[in-house]
């Protein structure tokens, strides 16, 4: 999004079209000038070829190839481009290079977001400051008020998505311990955020389970996505491994304290909130791995289903303590109500 906005700030008739999967589109719907192109992953080959037809009347100037995954790559292949770029070799996943005819200057040990953003500057742009203003309709924000009260609170967005080896997760009696700190120590409740399958169901159960009544309030699997990011805009601060919603979190301006331990949050923290992350990766690495950071790729996964384990509830509640004391309460600016 950053990107995005980036672009529109330097050529605001410009006209940019998204091509985009089907969830996502129902997080980022309704921004200010993008043509959405959804594509169901589901679809495979079918779906691509539907999605060239769509567009075989249309040629762009530049197709800017910024998801590193073979399918992705396939379907750039039906879309008419006068310039395609992508990521300079070091950076390219699954061959994209080979797919591209423009790459982007090397950019070593580059955060996610800047790797996004050197696309712009590829292009031209200089006016590279951060800037979001997320779609979130009045509706979300009734949404999200049924559900938290008039009281404040922190966001809890315990699970990752449940990929094969995908061990971010961490404990339930991590969380619990942390809950019970924010309720007695800040008076704030914590609001369980997450999809609705059985892990994410059952770790929200297991948390409530151990947490005092009236402190935690389990949402898992009963929102929206734009419920869950009008949540995000009022909550005090949101606490989430490496998934979506602390990225969300810190879309929307949004105190975050993320928890790493099996990715490097150098490359993958909540961008503004980098200082507040939960940093345990350097000890995976030495524990799981048997090197040094420095001795590792950059983005290189620790796939252990221990790592999480390394990080300690001690060091989590200090974290919240310290992103609490240097934020206040105030009205965010993340977002744009569109009734």
């Amino acid at each position: 999004m950053p990107t995005v906005r980036a672009l529109q700030r330097q050529w605001p008739q410009a006209r940019i079209t998204w091509i985009i999967g089907k969830g996502e589109h129902s997080l980022l719907a309704g921004l200010s000038g993008v043509e959405f192109i959804v594509y169901d992953k589901a679809t495979g080959i079918a779906g691509m070829r539907a999605l060239w037809k769509e567009l075989a009347g249309t040629r762009f100037d530049v197709l800017l190839h910024m998801q590193q995954a073979i399918r992705a790559s396939v379907l750039s292949l039906g879309l008419n481009a006068n310039v395609r770029v992508g990521y300079d070799k070091a950076r390219a996943k699954d061959a994209q290079h080979w797919f591209t005819q423009y790459q982007l200057a090397p950019h070593p040990n580059a955060h996610v977001l800047e790797s996004f953003m050197d696309f712009a500057r590829l292009l031209g742009v200089k006016d590279t400051h951060l800037e979001w203003n997320l779609a979130v309709p009045h509706v979300a924000y009734e949404e999200a008020r049924v559900i938290s009260g008039d009281a404040s609170y922190l966001v809890i967005n315990p699970c990752s998505n449940a990929r094969l080896r995908n061990f971010r997760n961490w404990s339930v009696e991590g969380y619990a311990s942390v809950i019970e700190h924010a309720w007695v120590q800040h008076g704030l409740k914590s609001v369980l955020t997450g999809g609705g399958s059985s892990l994410e169901r059952e770790t929200g159960d297991q948390i409530e389970a151990l947490c005092q009544p009236g402190s935690v309030i389990n949402a898992i699997g009963g929102t929206s996505l734009k419920g869950v990011l009008a949540l995000i805009d009022k909550a005090r601060a949101v606490i989430a491994p490496d998934t979506g919603p602390a990225h969300m979190s810190n879309a929307m301006g949004t105190p975050t304290l993320g928890l790493y331990a099996t990715t490097n949050p150098q490359r993958a923290a909540p961008y503004l909130w980098r200082d507040f992350a939960v940093n345990a990766y350097p000890d995976a690495v030495r524990t799981y791995l048997h090197k040094s950071v420095e001795e590792v790729s950059w983005g290189q996964r620790v796939r252990h289903a221990d790592a999480m384990d390394l990080i300690k509830a001690d060091d989590v509640i200090a974290k919240l303590d310290a992103l609490l004391a240097h934020t206040v309460e105030q009205p965010t600016t993340g977002s744009v109500d569109e009734s």
